[in-house]
Order: C-alpha cells, then sequence, then structure tokens
C-alpha cells in the first residue's frame, strides 16, 4: 500500500474511532467526573503506550523532548479535560461538529506563529466557519434550554490546541516515527494525570457499581481504541500527508458522532444540522485553497 492510500485509509479509520469517541465519553461520565475521565483517560492509554511502545521511547533524541512536551500538552493533556466537561454539559454530537474548527485553526496559528501564507480564500472560508458555529450553538442553546452552550467554548480552546499540536509534529517532529512522539507524550503526562486523579477524590469515594464498572469499560476503549491506538495512526497520518490534511479528519468525525447521538435521543434541528453543513463547507474552502 503506497503513502497516497495509507493516508485516506488512517482518515477513515480515524473518523470511525473519533467519531465513536464522544458517545463514550458521554457514556462513561454517567459513572465518573469530567476530571476523572480525563485523567483515567490519558492513565490508561500512558500503560497501554507503554507496553507496545517502550523500545520506541530510545529513538527520541535530546533535541525532541521540547516538542514532545509541547505535543503533550497543547494535543492532550488540556483537551482530554476540556472534552470531557464539555460533554458533559451538551450533547455529544455538539462538541463532535465544533471540532471541525480545528483546520480554521491550523492554518490561522500556522500563518501567525510558524509562518504559513495564507490566502484570501482560506480567510472567507474561516468566516464561513465561524457563522456556522454561531448558528449551531445559539441554535443548540434555544433547543436545550437546560443545556449551558457556553460550554462550548471548551471545544474551541481544544480546537486551537489540537492546530499548534499539529503544525508541531510536522515542523519539529517530522524525523520522529508515530509511535515514539505518541508514547513520548503519553510518558510525561503519567505523573501529571496521576496527581489530577489522585486530587479528584477518585481513590477516596470511587465505589464498584453498575455505573461505575460500566464507566470504567467506557473510558479503557476510549483510551486504547480512541487515543492510544488512534494517536498513532493520526501522528503517521501528519509524517504522509500534510498539517490541513491531517486535520481535515474533522470532515468526517461529526458524521458519526451525529449519528451515534441520534441513536442515543439526542436531539438536532435542521438548522443545527445546516450550520454543521456551512461549517464543514468552510473548512473545505479553507483546505481546498492551500
Amino acid at each position: 500500500m503506497n503513502n497516497q492510500q495509507q493516508k485516506w485509509l488512517f482518515l477513515i479509520v480515524l473518523s470511525l474511532v473519533w467519531g465513536s469517541s464522544f458517545i463514550l465519553m458521554k457514556k462513561a461520565l454517567i459513572g465518573l467526573s469530567p476530571i476523572q475521565v480525563g485523567a483515567l483517560r490519558m492513565l490508561i492509554t500512558a500503560v497501554f503506550l507503554l507496553l507496545v511502545g517502550f523500545n520506541s521511547l530510545k529513538r527520541i533524541e535530546k533535541r525532541h523532548w521540547k516538542y514532545v512536551a509541547y505535543t503533550a500538552v497543547l494535543g492532550t493533556f488540556f483537551p482530554s479535560f476540556l472534552f470531557a466537561f464539555a460533554v458533559s454539559k451538551i450533547d455529544s454530537s455538539i462538541p463532535a461538529i465544533l471540532n471541525s474548527l480545528t483546520p480554521f485553526n491550523t492554518f490561522i496559528f500556522g500563518a501567525l506563529v510558524f509562518g504559513f501564507t495564507f490566502k484570501r480564500k482560506q480567510f472567507y472560508g474561516v468566516l464561513i466557519g465561524l457563522v456556522g458555529t454561531l448558528m449551531l450553538i445559539l441554535k443548540g442553546a434555544e433547543l436545550n434550554p437546560n443545556q449551558n452552550y457556553w460550554y462550548a467554548i471548551l471545544i474551541l480552546i481544544a480546537s486551537i490546541g489540537y492546530a499548534f499540536n499539529v503544525n508541531m509534529i510536522k515542523k519539529y517532529l517530522n524525523d520522529l516515527d508515530a509511535l515514539a512522539i505518541t508514547t513520548g507524550n503519553f510518558l510525561l503526562l503519567i505523573i501529571p494525570a496521576f496527581v489530577v486523579l489522585m486530587f479528584s477524590g477518585f481513590f477516596s469515594t470511587f465505589e464498584v457499581t453498575t455505573e461505575t464498572t460500566s464507566a470504567l469499560g467506557y473510558i479503557t476503549v476510549l483510551a486504547v481504541l480512541g487515543t492510544g491506538i488512534a494517536k498513532v495512526l493520526f501522528n503517521k497520518m501528519v509524517h504522509l500527508s500534510s498539517p490541513v490534511f491531517a486535520a481535515s479528519v474533522t470532515y468526517l468525525i461529526p458524521a458519526v458522532a451525529v449519528m451515534w447521538g441520534v441513536i442515543d435521543g439526542e436531539k438536532l434541528s435542521l438548522i443545527q444540522l445546516l450550520a454543521g453543513g456551512i461549517i464543514l463547507f468552510g473548512v473545505w474552502l479553507v483546505n481546498k485553497a492551500r
């Protein structure tokens, strides 16, 4: 299989896996707090990756570790908690749609921080996407007055972290293989994640019930598939393609997440679906204009 075929295969697999991660978070939150979901997700992933990728750590040179640390914090640590808090307050399909803003931020911060050029069509695409985002949030708040749509801002912040992550991998870690980057990320996150979990009260208050047992099952699947294996595939895809192609996995994630949300009884209006389409059109315009 050549590089072109591999990158498209990775794109499809990641869309299915990450599109399903939002409903897994939602189910895990039934028995665990957002802080516990984020911390456990990182710890379980770290254990899994160190078992399968420990030998890859020797390929990380001294000059790499600074950027491995940056990508760990911006691409995993903070987003893990931000998404968990957002999903705990609003329907799981909404964060998935808002996550489509990642390619926008990849371009914006790529131009501002990493020196990439920015074309007029890309600017128009950003504006179109922002209009769709505003429509999605406002209509969601109207349709679900019991949900706090201010938490949607957390997804926007997380997407900025993802944008820095993908640009750094492409620019500074392009000579390091995907497994080494991902294993290095989670090696650095073990202690911070454990400290956060400890202060969350998990070890003093956790009780074995049907809800908590199911929650641990969901978070384990999310950690191993949705974080561990998926991040290795994503970093590999960044190496095989461009940062924007890799970030464009967010084209397909919403479709999978919305399907799971509807199956789980979440409500989406036609206007919200239209808003999601507007966001994706903006992302497409930004990607096409490169």
